[in-house]
């Protein structure tokens, strides 16, 4: 899997993922999607975006000063391994959603402290568990 390096994993919380409404998710993802898949939530830093559907994760990652390379990675609920969540706390005021999946790869998502973690792990254990 590729390594994602956009500003959803980082310590800057200017950079941290914040929760949008789906109506804002990019227009071209609907034809991402397969037949009967539903957008559950969506998250998002400056121009990069994070997806739960109800079959996986999508991460889109725009690139480049012009923002017209655009990478869409796919991430099957299927293939995670294992999964934690880390809460925000006083001084650490992210939290964080970290996937490890069947190749050994690791995925880590920081959020802003206002966006419900609990949340994310109840969807995630729905359709990993």
């Amino acid at each position: 899997m590729p390594s994602i390096s956009s500003g959803i994993n980082t310590d800057s919380n200017f950079l941290n993922l914040r929760e949008i409404d789906i109506k804002e998710v990019r227009p071209e993802v609907e034809k991402l999607l397969v037949e009967g898949e539903k957008i559950k939530c969506a998250f998002k830093t400056i121009r990069d975006q994070v997806i739960f559907t109800d079959n996986r994760i999508f991460v889109i990652n725009v690139k480049g000063v012009s923002g017209k390379k655009i990478a869409y990675f796919s991430y099957p609920y299927s293939k995670i391994q294992y999964y934690g969540i880390e809460t925000a706390g006083i001084l650490d005021i992210d939290s964080e959603l970290l996937l490890t999946f069947s190749n050994g790869h690791i995925l880590q998502f920081d959020f802003k402290s206002n966006v419900d973690i609990r949340m994310i792990n109840s969807l995630i254990s729905k359709y990993v568990l």
